[in-house]
């Protein structure tokens, strides 16, 4: 790489603003910080080179510049925060309430919100969080993040620890608080000295040439902010891994018991019971609540539940041996944990029908006795049944939520058996032709009005459904920790300062110098306070003189 030599004879990268040995501004580098726009010099990043500025030639000197830019670096970022926004207007789908009519998201947002809801699904901001451009999005943060603070940090590092005592005087003079002060004594220097090092300042001392630094490492708050941050947006795209992150919706009915969503196959859960207490409506602290909603105010419901874990079994296909590791009652904010998963009370469904029993008898036997009955499982169905006395009935369609669409078809609004009907058809005894039946609850219709079979329910069984969310989050002290540097980094940026004072002599006097990167006031006071009993003048600030 082309150096530039500097008249005290340093060597400096190409892109150097300030020589890094005496401070002198390097001719035809001005432009770079705008310091040939103004009197006082730019000290940011103390005229160190940067790689973003000097490399121009390769693919990667052009990635590496362009991610370094804050512009970039800020445009991406408001647009994710754009992005957020919408993605807040509606729920995402895992926030779909538990109780709506279908939870399926193709109809769920135009159901409920209509064209703009439609729009939002197909946009694909139902899942925006997971989604693989948001996640594109939040990497391309990182990585502008990354990039932007070694950019910065490596050369700010280097320029700080090689500093040296002795300026230039254009540097000295170009700084917003300078003063020169004719013969002065050398008590007063030491006066000066001692006062600095009273103050708590770092005092380097070359040959007669004084700095006086305090507050570097605060300097650093904001590259602990982007450490923080980092961390942050990776703990958010490990989220999105199933390892480090689960988050899914299940029901398990009273006497169920099914593998956990989520845990592939390796946990399973039982639910035993189900407990749903309310408020007592005698009760006159409750009595207005129960009057305002129209109907019961649930005061705990608490599902009690075991869960499994599958031992590997070493026969393919063989159903797996199943060990209990946690047993308890699931209620509102108490879930059960085991092994890194909670799972939590979300939702609840009562009375939902288990089974149902049928019977079939003779469309004119006044007394409708049963000729042959069987007993549909709402929940598993089988497609057929051979009844004991020769009849065989097919379960041609099932609704397990029953409703009439506006254009005269049967549909069925959710998955659970809450509202069940059945279209069958019945076989009579060597008969191939089938008598065609529609039946639910307060419905019973003989498609061709000729049938010489009625079919009829006889019975059912009911049970409550659970609904219960299980929870892995191992991101959560990524969260953490990340939040917690940003935090210091804040406090590290925001209550302390970087103050340095130069005194370089000159022909029996001094010039004095200071700069900050905030609180000018308190650098002032500092001086005030170093040259207290000398004859060195106070400084200038040469901003003011300027405005």
């Amino acid at each position: 790489m082309k150096k530039i030599k500097c008249e005290c004879g340093h060597l400096n990268p190409e892109g150097t603003i300030l020589c890094e040995a005496c401070g002198k501004p390097i001719e035809g580098n001005q432009h770079i910080d705008g310091n040939d726009k103004k009197n006082l010099l730019n000290m940011r990043y103390d005229g160190a080179a940067r790689r973003s500025q000097t490399h121009n030639k390769a693919i990667v000197d052009k990635i590496w510049s362009f991610f370094s830019s804050v512009k970039v670096g800020v445009w991406l970022i408001f647009i994710a925060l754009v992005a957020s926004a919408i993605g807040s207007i509606f729920p995402q789908e895992i926030y779909i309430p538990a109780d709506a009519p279908n939870r399926d998201p193709d109809v769920f947002y135009q159901e409920r919100y209509g064209i703009f809801g439609l729009i939002f699904y197909q946009l694909g901001f139902h899942n925006l969080y997971s989604s693989w451009w948001y996640m594109l999005l939040i990497g391309l943060i990182g990585i502008s993040l990354v990039i932007a603070s070694l950019d910065r940090f490596v050369p700010l590092f280097k320029a700080l620890r090689q500093q040296k005592a002795k300026r230039h005087e254009s540097f000295l003079s170009r700084q917003r608080l300078f003063s020169e002060t004719k013969n002065v004594s050398e008590e007063d220097l030491n006066t000066l000295k001692k006062n600095l090092k009273k103050q708590r300042y770092n005092v380097k001392d070359q040959e007669g040439y004084l700095l006086a630094e305090k507050g570097r490492f605060s300097r650093w708050g904001p590259y602990v902010n982007h450490i923080g941050l980092i961390i942050i947006l990776l703990a958010a795209i490990l989220r999105s891994t199933p390892f480090f992150y689960t988050n899914e919706y299940v029901w398990v009915r009273e006497g169920e018991q099914l593998v956990i969503p989520g845990t592939d196959g390796e946990y399973y859960i039982e639910n035993h019971d189900f407990v749903l207490e309310t408020y007592d409506e005698n009760d006159e602290r409750f009595s207005d609540a129960i009057s305002l909603e129209g109907a019961a105010v649930p005061s705990n419901y608490q599902t009690d539940v075991t869960i499994y874990k599958a031992e590997d079994n070493p026969v393919p296909g063989a159903e797996p041996e199943l060990n209990q590791i946690a047993e308890g009652s699931i209620r509102m904010n108490h879930p059960v944990k085991f092994d890194g998963y909670s799972v939590y009370q979300s939702g609840y469904q009562a009375n939902e029908f288990e089974k149902m029993s049928f019977k079939i008898h003779e469309v004119n036997d006044p007394e409708e006795e049963a000729i042959d009955s069987f007993t549909i499982n709402l929940a598993d169905p089988e497609s057929e049944y051979e009844l004991e006395n020769g009849f065989k009935v097919e379960l041609r369609n099932y609704y397990p939520d029953y409703y009439l669409r506006d254009d005269g078809t049967p549909a069925s609004e959710t998955n659970y058996p809450r509202n069940p009907a059945f279209v069958l058809f019945v076989y009579p005894p060597d008969s191939e032709t089938p008598e065609i039946s529609f039946l639910g609850i307060g419905k019973n219709i003989d498609a061709s009005g000729e049938n010489q079979y009625n079919v009829g329910i006889t019975d059912f069984q009911m049970r409550d459904a659970s609904g219960l969310t299980v929870r892995k989050d191992y991101s959560l002290p990524f969260f953490g920790v990340g939040a917690a540097i940003f935090m210091i980094g804040v406090i590290q940026g925001m209550y302390w300062q970087h103050r340095r004072i130069w005194v370089n002599p000159k022909d029996g006097g001094v010039l004095l110098a200071a700069h900050t990167n905030k609180n000018w006031f308190g650098v002032k006071k500092d001086i005030e306070k170093a040259i207290s009993g000398t004859s060195i003048k106070n400084v200038t600030d040469q901003q003011e003189l300027d405005e």
